[in-house]
């Protein structure tokens, strides 16, 4: 089954196993060395531990959050050649490749190309070679003042960017990508791609899919042109966020125009590429604190009718809550601790069961229409509060009907229709 025509559980690692996001114990020299300096915690079992309450729920595909060495919150890698010491090793993710094959669930990691933790050898190593070798070095670095100016992510001073311009690094991120897809990875979520030039997405991405043909690359874009991107990076698709923005905004507001007019953006993302879409992710406020249950239910049943690649987010789909604040762990809140493996009584509470039990509705028949994905909308009525769109596929008998309903609580029902 191709990666796009999947549907995908996303996980957040370090904070679905519980794992402190505390600075490594690792020297900045030995980074390489990082797994043998800590005690080693159980991460990646526990993810595996948790792989047939995923099948079951009809998840065909698992995107983790970052996995490699890192000083805190996974995002400033120390070593992407290695498991972070409080995931595990690399038995661990082998056991954990293993599994997902057996039960048919594609894997795809999260690479952390953009930028590399500030402890980082990269990082060493260039500051050490000074102003003449800057040109063959890893990570950007300005001496026009005199003074080792690093290039930053976003203005944190933690998160180093690398030198994309240099033809070693990208050979070196390409290698870092191929030597993964060995050891059992499908794919790539490339992290922050939208602040990498596409040139460098186009030759990585390029000469890993010398060796890997079938190898899919999903890029982070939050905002801008959408199919310029996919078209000039070589990537399979992009984040959709402004459908995100748009159910849960005209949800809030009771004004479906909005998602409408985004719906028209939508299907002209589709004519060029199959947009990942989402409702909730790692780095914003869960939809079940934005909408409520009901809200939250009804912005399931959109995203799964809706063409795209769905991606649902851990806890999503028990409607846990949490705010995304603009703090330092602001984003703790988002990325909760799931227990061990799956309890005796996991999802018992009124509110929890009928999420879980809509998304296993709403799971279902998202794989009995597989077209889907592809699908062209029409939408047939549209007011503020109600909205009617047809979604058809290409083939006979391949038309639901989509009633959006906001006049009391949110309600999303769906019915065939016909498909002429």
């Amino acid at each position: 089954m191709p990666l796009s025509d999947r549907i995908w559980w996303h996980v957040y690692p370090l904070g679905f196993a519980g794992a402190a996001i505390t600075p490594s114990t690792t020297k900045p020299d030995d980074a390489s060395a990082g797994a043998s300096q800590e005690p080693r915690g159980d991460g990646l079992r526990h993810i595996t531990a948790w792989l047939d309450y995923a099948a079951d729920l009809g998840f065909s595909g698992l995107l983790l959050g970052p996995i490699f060495e890192s000083s805190t919150h996974g995002y400033d890698t120390l070593d992407h050649r290695a498991i972070d010491p409080r995931l595990g090793d690399l038995d661990d993710f082998l056991a954990l490749a293993s599994a997902c094959r057996e039960r048919d669930i594609a894997l795809v990691l999260d690479g952390v190309f953009n930028h590399v933790g500030a402890s980082h050898r990269w990082v060493q190593e260039a500051l050490a070679a000074g102003p003449d070798g800057a040109a063959d070095a890893m990570v950007a670095i300005d001496w026009s003042t005199g003074a080792a100016n690093l290039g930053t992510f976003e203005g944190h001073d933690e998160l180093v960017t690398l030198h994309h311009a240099s033809p070693r690094v990208v050979d070196e991120v390409a290698d870092i990508m191929r030597l993964w897809n060995d050891r059992g990875a499908a794919g790539w979520r490339l992290d922050a791609a939208y602040a990498v030039p596409s040139d460098f997405w186009a030759a990585s991405i390029g000469a890993v899919r010398a060796t890997h043909p079938d190898a899919w690359f999903l890029g982070e874009v939050i905002h801008g042109d959408y199919t310029g991107i996919v078209e000039s990076s070589g990537m399979d698709t992009v984040t959709q966020y402004e459908l995100w923005k748009a159910v849960w905004s005209a949800i809030t507001e009771r004004n479906l125009f909005e998602l409408d007019w985004t719906l028209t953006r939508h299907g002209e993302f589709c004519e060029a590429f199959t947009p990942a879409t989402f409702v909730g992710n790692h780095d914003v406020t869960r939809i079940a604190s934005r909408l409520g249950i009901e809200g939250a239910i009804a912005a399931l049943w959109l995203l799964m009718t809706l063409p795209g690649v769905p991606f649902i987010y851990y806890g999503d789909e028990v409607g846990a809550v949490g705010v995304k604040e603009d703090r330092a762990g602001g984003d703790d809140a988002v990325r909760p601790e799931y227990p061990a493996s799956p309890p005796a009584g996991w999802a018992t509470g009124v509110d929890e069961a009928r999420v879980l039990a809509a998304h296993r509705e709403a799971i279902a028949l998202r794989r009995a229409h597989p077209w889907l994905v592809s699908g062209r909308v029409t939408v047939e009525r549209l007011e503020n509060e109600r909205m009617t769109y047809v979604v058809r596929g290409a083939g006979e008998g391949e038309a639901l009907r989509v009633d959006v309903d906001l006049t009391a609580a949110p309600l999303v029902t769906v019915a065939a229709a016909d498909p002429s």
